[in-house]
């Protein structure tokens, strides 16, 4: 039995997020204040390493130039299959925000000691997205801080682990 054309089904399938990489070492030399999201302008040999995972978020910084935003050193491998036309490495990226966004996070980067820092790059139903962090530096007692509250509370969640396995039996 054949069905006309038009009773044929389509299923739209809502993409989630797929993260393409993070920038961990901005969690441990940072404390992060905020967080925001932003567009990211890229070539299509691009989104094809980004989609292949080739991305390197070490070092990498947000910078401002004439009311703009960009992503720089950040690392996207060159496209395997790309031909001549491939891009740049590490171009430096443009991000899309909002101009009163824009204008709201310089105005707080002149603070001392803030900066922003690219936290994570994912895709966001189909879109590329950098989640920046207006991030303050940490010093090296803060680091040492982390390190000790971290490893309290992996002591106390060990603790109680025991505790409840020893009721158990």
């Amino acid at each position: 039995m054949r069905f006309p054309v038009s009773l044929s089904v389509y299923f739209w399938v809502p993409m989630g997020e797929k993260i393409v990489a993070e920038n961990r070492q901005a969690r441990r030399d940072y404390f992060v204040l905020e967080r925001f999201e932003a567009g990211l302008v890229l070539t299509g040999t691009e989104v094809k390493s980004l989609r292949a995972g080739k991305l390197t978020l070490k070092d990498s910084y947000i910078d401002q130039r004439r009311g703009e935003l960009f992503l720089v050193s950040a690392h996207i491998a060159p496209y395997e299959h790309g031909n001549i036309h491939n891009h740049e490495p590490e171009r430096p990226r443009k991000l899309l925000m909002h101009k009163q966004e824009i204008f709201k996070l310089s105005q707080r980067v002149m603070e001392k000691g803030l900066a922003l820092i690219p936290l994570k790059i994912y895709f966001k139903q189909g879109k590329a997205k950098v989640e920046l962090g207006l991030c303050r530096g940490k010093v090296f007692g803060d680091k040492r801080d982390t390190i000790i509250e971290r490893e309290a509370k992996r002591d106390v969640e060990r603790a109680l682990k025991d505790a409840s396995i020893g009721r158990k039996q």
